[in-house]
């Protein structure tokens, strides 16, 4: 019995390790064009929307957020959203780019 056990614990912890080499960042909902308005949208409603960022950055002197996720399949997808922000938080420009099929269609 113990031997079963410890098969099915290594089993379970191999398959969790598994899975989070074939994603990378965390999925986060993806935006409409009108979902961020630059320089209407602040810190706070972004957060609210897609969660706290993977990264942060400066980009020409000024504060960027970005959220990324990455699902290896076939084909991979991926989705990256890049925020450039003002001193005072707000949203200053902004780039998504998606090769989901739903972002793909909806974007086009």
């Amino acid at each position: 019995m113990p031997r079963l056990i410890a098969l099915l614990l290594a089993i379970a912890l191999g398959a969790v390790a598994c899975a989070s080499v074939f994603t990378t960042g965390r999925d986060f909902a993806s935006p409409s064009r009108e979902t961020i308005r630059n320089g209407t949208t602040t810190k706070a409603d972004l957060v609210r929307l897609f969660g706290e960022p993977n990264q942060v950055g400066v980009k020409d002197g000024e504060p960027t957020w970005t959220w990324y996720y990455f699902k290896k399949g076939e084909p991979d997808l991926t989705k990256q959203l890049e925020v450039t922000l003002t001193e005072a938080g707000v949203v200053k420009s902004h780039s998504f780019s998606s090769n989901f099929p739903e972002d793909m269609k909806a974007l086009r």
